[in-house]
């Protein structure tokens, strides 16, 4: 089901028509649950499988066979270039496969191990795009106001909700300003990106460390979001609005709540000083636009050193919303990790008995 999450989104490309993925388990897995070795998980590539005179052949091809044509135009915005710069290729078809984001597909089908481990637990996670080539919601309050009742009674009410939607949004006339900007960019041949949020509820305080900079729970979660392809920036709570504000509008005050502590508002996302606080932890992902485009962009060959317009590959328009279930994944494995630290335990029954 998540692998299947990941190809939705208006405006995805050919490639949601190439592959149906579908996971084979053949290791740790006993009667539905895991038994304590690794889990083996395989992903087979149906383009792959079915092309043998394609790109199967291409990557298999001997050096000295010269019926196979090297690509040497490496894209702006994209792996190519660096790529070949650094491991010194002349042709770079190993740095498109590498690079491509199909390598999300397998990281979905790990990281929802980690999402079943903290179901267990009371820990549900939920996404949802915000905003698509600059179309997205006006009135930040009542967008604020529309996420948290939707999250009131755990994140995956959120995914729920944008899944029916066409964008994964939760607005339908924030959605249909953002299909036109993509049918807009489709006729001109370009690409759009945009912005999606992460919400995480039923987190408990104490996650993360202060005392420690590689352990911070904001910092773990930062990378990796950045860690997905094309992803240029990660803002948590209201991180970019904060920054101009006063500190009498950004810092949550705390309250008694329940025997316990708890915050009036949740600017911070759930995070202050590295740890989580007990709150939702609410991360956003800002997505460029894809950097393959019918429109041509300037480049230079790798080759000849000629400056030359770059080809066309196949590609989406925007995938901002596949972006946003991948984050999901992702970010489910930071989560598990902190957990399982300062818990710990070797089953998931000793898990749940030192779990608050």
């Amino acid at each position: 089901r998540q692998l299947a999450r990941r190809w939705l989104g208006f405006g995805r490309g050919g490639r949601a028509k190439i592959e149906h993925d579908a996971i084979h388990i053949y290791s740790g897995v006993r009667f539905g649950k895991t038994i304590g070795s690794p889990v083996g998980m395989r992903l087979d590539n149906a383009a792959h499988h079915r092309d043998r005179s394609g790109w199967p052949t291409i990557m298999s091809v001997e050096e000295s066979d010269e019926a196979v044509e090297p690509i040497t135009l490496p894209r702006p915005g994209h792996a190519d270039l660096v790529g070949a710069q650094k491991y010194r290729f002349d042709d770079i078809r190993a740095v498109i496969e590498r690079s491509s984001a199909r390598e999300t597909a397998m990281r979905v089908a790990c990281c929802t191990l980690s999402r079943l481990l903290l179901r267990e637990l009371g820990i549900e996670i939920g996404s949802h795009v915000v905003e698509i080539g600059g179309a997205g919601f006006m009135n930040t309050t009542e967008y604020d106001s529309l996420r948290d009742e939707l999250t009131r009674d755990g994140a995956e009410a959120l995914s729920e909700m944008a899944d029916r939607n066409d964008l994964r949004m939760i607005d339908d006339s924030v959605s249909g300003r953002s299909i036109e900007r993509i049918q807009q960019a489709r006729e001109d041949g370009d690409s759009l990106g945009g912005v999606y949020e992460v919400v995480v509820t039923g987190v408990p305080a104490g996650l993360g460390s202060y005392v420690h900079w590689e352990r911070r729970l904001d910092g773990q979660i930062a990378q990796a979001v950045l860690s997905i392809q094309g992803q240029k920036a990660v803002e948590i709570g209201e991180g970019v609005r904060a920054a101009s504000e006063p500190g009498s509008r950004v810092h949550d005050e705390i309250i008694s709540s329940g025997g316990g502590f708890g915050r009036r508002t949740n600017r911070a996302g759930g995070l202050e000083g590295g740890v989580s606080n007990g709150m939702p932890i609410v991360v956003r992902g800002y997505m460029k636009p894809i950097p393959t485009m019918i429109k041509p962009l300037g480049t230079v060959d790798i080759r000849t050193l000629k400056s030359e317009p770059t080809r066309y590959e196949r590609s989406d328009i925007t995938s901002v919303p596949a972006a946003s279930t991948v984050a999901e994944a992702t970010i489910a494995h930071v989560m598990a990790n902190a957990v399982l630290e300062k818990y710990g335990g070797d089953s998931l029954e000793e898990l749940r008995s030192r779990y608050p």
